[in-house]
């Protein structure tokens, strides 16, 4: 049987190897914290390679993901699809070994990790999904939602500020199942990071609320055992075990030192490495002996066949309880979903007095959250203001997880990042408001949620000049556009209580994405909705009216107008219509779903053969010059906004009817 230390040897060696390969990596932090890595892969963590979305397994989350190579090594020793033919193409173009680890690519991967903090904030959410699901489905002597997320940090994690919006807020909770192990090997890129990193991490994680082990010896196996031992004991506090590591562990020359962090060692010192490791072995080879210790199938199919057994017996005593789980993990939305949407489109089509959309949201959540008990909100200590708080929502507090929200704090980024952590464990569909100006702070989570394609949804309120008084600072310009810029974003920018509906449903049914719902703070008139719109809608942007001088034929002119801004359109195109000239307006509430439709339904909706469209929306301009051609024109706000009462910041930025209805005519003539 080989040793603890050969084992550990074996994810040093496929590091060293395979950076070295492909002549760029990082071989530092995986030769640095195998030793903590065997410990837990060998003696606690719960897993099954065979099945990797097994619903309660144990999550492992590398937060310092460019140490990805840890992590292939780990899933590839344990038996998880993923050969070592891919080990060895490390890097590659279409390899299921990325340089950062992508969860969506690689079996075994939870998340998608690199930009550091964002996988630690990530493990807090899945860490608050394991707690709020055992609360509500767990029942005395039947725990099937039972599980620890653990988490590999380094000193960069921790350096970014999320680290401490998600860690304070962990703490605070009492998630007493996220276990997070500090890599403290004093090095970051720059070199030793005395010269800008002097915090003292345990104290301060101390004050968040944690229980900290300190001063482990990364490089003892007794003391990492004793360390998670320590950890799984706690009943009311997360545990960050503080581990003393050397970078590059084992390189004799290069070991703890910056230059064995993010470039290959050389054939030379690995060749060094090989003999003060005592690993005789080709580049790649695993002997079959500690091939044999490290392989987790045997041991995760009886654990998983064990869960099983336990479910079963669950099912016969809570049967319903137990469909609604099963339902829930597979991301299924309930039976009565589709008559659920009809009847609240229905509903808010009939909407007859002016409403802020983000008060038509929150009558929306109202309808649809006694309906869809996975629906999980929040807000960044704005709930009033972004509407979040839905009727009958309960607020998760401290150790008390049998709720439906949480007050985030004023923590935009790291309830984006949880957010994500939520969505990626199963079981909720989480959704988190703040002020649209305000998703500058949490951009890069947004961009990660698309990226992973995860159904996180972000309630973006207050969304352009019309806030107000508040003034610039606050008044959202770019930030629509900047939005529709994230590959795999749904930007929803309704006008109307009908569209808010779409909009929310829409987030809701999606399955491989997220959704932004720009939201207004003023109130704005409800449109006429007919039948047809239900489904325009739906496609992102459709045909709201045409004057009866192109109803059914083809318009002179096209009015392409989003949120606020299409009542300004309406206004101008009835003005229009009423002098006898042929005008549509087309409101856009999403145009990535737009975009996204078949050409033939594109061009019923805006046809080729109309050249003069002028769009409007309250934000930069340049983003609609794709829909308006060169013939086109577009009324936007290319600047920032003006302190004063929205009608008069709209005035005087020339957001108004009689503006569209200027520009218009100047088009037509």
């Amino acid at each position: 049987m080989p040793t603890r230390f050969e084992l550990a040897n074996a994810v040093r060696a496929l590091a060293m190897d395979a950076v070295q390969k492909a002549n760029s990596g990082h071989p530092g932090m995986p030769m640095g914290m195998a030793d903590i890595a065997e410990v837990l892969w060998n003696d606690f963590l719960v897993h099954n390679p065979a099945n990797p979305r097994w619903a309660d397994r144990d999550r492992f989350v590398v937060s310092n993901g460019h140490g990805s190579m840890l992590l292939y090594a780990l899933l590839h020793l344990s038996g998880y699809a993923l050969p070592i033919e891919e080990l060895k193409n490390f890097r590659q173009l279409h390899s299921k070994t990325p340089g950062h680890p992508e969860n969506h690519l690689t079996p075994g991967v939870e998340t998608t990790t690199g930009p550091l903090g964002q996988g630690l904030a990530n493990a807090v959410g899945m860490a608050l999904a394991e707690r709020v699901l055992a609360a509500r489905f767990n029942h005395d002597g039947h725990s099937v939602v039972d599980h620890y997320t653990y988490v590999f940090v380094g000193d960069g994690c921790l350096m970014e500020g999320i680290s401490h919006e998600a860690c304070s807020l962990a703490g605070t909770l009492g998630l007493n199942k996220l276990v997070v192990f500090y890599d403290d090997n004093d090095i970051s890129i720059d070199g030793e990071v005395d010269g800008w990193f002097r915090d003292d991490t345990p104290a301060r994680f101390e004050s968040y609320g944690w229980q900290v082990v300190r001063n482990v010896d990364g490089h003892s196996a007794a003391e990492i055992r004793t360390a998670i031992e320590t950890a799984r004991k706690s009943a009311d506090k997360p545990t960050l075990i503080c581990c003393k590591t050397i970078i590059g562990f084992g390189s004799p020359n290069l070991q703890g030192k910056e230059k064995c962090h993010g470039a290959p060692l050389g054939d030379a010192e690995i060749a060094l490495a090989r003999e003060q490791l005592g690993w005789p072995h080709a580049p790649f080879e695993i002997p079959e002996d500690v091939r044999g210790g490290w392989d987790a199938k045997a041991r995760g199919s009886e654990r998983e066949q064990a869960w099983n057994e336990r479910f079963q017996a669950y099912a016969a005593a809570f049967p319903q309880d137990a469909a609604e789980l099963t339902r829930r993990m597979a991301g299924e939305l309930p039976d009565d979903w589709s008559a659920t949407v009809e009847q609240l489109l229905a509903q808010s089509a009939k909407a007859d007095k002016p409403v802020a959309t983000r008060k038509a949201s929150k009558a929306v959540l109202d309808v649809l959250a006694p309906k869809l008990p996975e629906l999980f909100g929040g807000s960044a200590d704005l709930s009033e203001s972004n509407c979040t708080d839905f009727k009958g929502h309960k607020a998760i507090r401290t150790g008390a997880f049998d709720g439906n929200y949480v007050n985030y704090g004023v923590r935009e980024f790291g309830m984006s990042a949880v957010l994500n952590g939520i969505a990626l464990h199963g079981g909720l569909i989480p959704f988190g408001g703040t002020f649209l100006v305000f998703s500058d702070y949490a951009r890069n989570a947004l961009r990660m949620a698309a990226l992973m394609k995860q159904r996180s949804i972000f309630v973006l309120t207050h969304d352009s000049i019309g806030l107000g008084e508040d003034g610039p600072t606050h008044q959202a310009v770019e930030h629509v556009a900047s939005l529709r810029l994230i590959p795999g974003m749904h930007v929803w920018r309704p006008a109307d209580p009908f569209e808010t509906a779409v909009a929310w449903t829409s987030a809701i049914a999606r399955s491989d994405g997220p959704s932004a719902l720009a939201l207004t703070r003023q109130n704005l008139p409800p449109q006429a909705h007919g039948a047809s719109h239900h489904d325009g809608a739906r496609r992102g942007g459709y045909v709201l009216w045409e004057s009866s001088d192109s109803d059914g034929g083809t318009p002179e002119l096209i009015l392409i107008a989003t949120g606020s801004e299409v009542q300004l359109a309406m206004a101008a195109a009835q003005k229009l219509g009423a002098a006898g000239r042929g005008v549509r307006v087309v409101s856009m509430p999403c145009a990535e779903v737009f975009a996204a439709q078949d050409a033939a339904y594109r061009e019923s909706v805006l046809p080729s053969s109309v050249r003069k469209r002028l769009a409007v929306e309250a934000g930069v301009s340049l983003y609609w010059r794709a829909f308006v051609g060169l013939d086109g024109d577009v009324i936007g706000v290319d600047r920032f906004g003006e302190s004063a009462p929205a009608a008069a910041v709209f005035e005087y930025l020339g957001l108004t009817a009689e503006t569209v209805h200027d520009r218009a005519l100047k088009l037509l003539a």
